[in-house]
């Protein structure tokens, strides 16, 4: 495995690869990998000839007061997961060289980036689609993987790569799971031990909803309603927000009629955690 940090030679191995006729399988990560991530690069690995995983803690995607500071960050460890899994290259690109001084070029993908997190985190779409964008760019892969949990993530930059022409696939793959429900994250590494215990009341909520879908009930309201009372008997749980909307437009859905995302984000502690299913109300 070749660790590269530098973007010209990272540029220069895409090139060659794709001048030699090689497939590429990407995989952008901010580190602190889990089984999550590794799902990803495994389906890359049996996908294609090539693959490539990226971490940058990336700046822009983080706003005043948030944790970008103490993001958990084990490079060593990651490298040797990578190794592992053999991934043959790891692309840990320099803040400063993605972001030199005098950088003032960012992507927006309008109308997707304020619906869900963007209420909460304004300007966060803004950096992910910014950063993906110039990873692609170094890059240049056949496939790039993204997981479920991150779902608005990937439909906004579904909607990049179809609105500016970029010749990447995107792959969403199914979320990974603790055995008790929980949506494996970077971030639960700040949850507490009683936190820790209390955070998969997030997926009983989901299952609730999908249980109440199953049983007629079509009304969001309702089950928005049932799925807030069953979060909230977590005393330190905060709801961000807790939607139930399409899954191509994120437009909020009234009555449900066939296939929806309900999707949730809740603060436990210093942790703010995100999780999402899609089901159909015909399941």
């Amino acid at each position: 495995m070749k660790v590269i940090h530098s973007i010209n030679q990272m540029f220069d191995y895409s090139r060659k690869i794709k001048g030699a006729g090689k497939t590429i399988g990407f995989v952008p990560t901010m580190g602190a990998l889990h089984q999550g991530h590794l799902s990803l690069i495994k389906r890359a690995r049996g996908d294609c000839q090539i693959v490539v995983v990226s971490i940058f803690v990336n700046p822009a995607q983080f706003g005043p007061g948030e944790d970008f500071k103490r993001y958990p960050r084990n490079f060593v460890a990651d490298k040797k997961i990578c190794q592992k899994v053999k991934v043959d290259f790891l692309f840990a690109p320099r803040v400063k060289e993605i972001y030199p001084q005098g950088y003032c070029s960012y992507v927006r993908v309008k109308g997707l980036e304020d619906k869900l997190c963007g209420v909460f985190r304004p300007g966060y779409f803004q950096g992910v689609t910014t950063i993906v964008h110039k990873l692609f760019n170094v890059v240049q892969p056949d496939i790039a993987y993204f997981g479920q949990k991150d779902f608005q993530q990937a439909v906004i930059i579904k909607r990049m790569v179809r609105d500016l022409n970029i010749p990447v696939k995107i792959r969403v793959l199914p979320i990974v799971r603790e055995k008790d429900g929980l949506a494996m994250s970077s971030r639960n590494k700040y949850l507490n031990r009683q936190q820790r215990k209390e955070a998969p009341i997030l997926f009983q909520s989901l299952q609730l909803a999908k249980e109440a879908l199953k049983k007629g009930e079509r009304n969001s309201a309702k089950i928005i309603s049932r799925m807030k009372k069953m979060i909230e008997r977590v005393p330190e749980a905060k709801i961000d927000y807790v939607s139930i909307v399409d899954p191509e437009t994120l437009e909020d859905v009234r009555l449900v009629k066939g296939r929806v995302l309900v999707a949730l984000a809740v603060r436990i502690g210093k942790a703010r955690l995100i999780d999402n299913i899609i089901t159909d109300s015909t399941d």
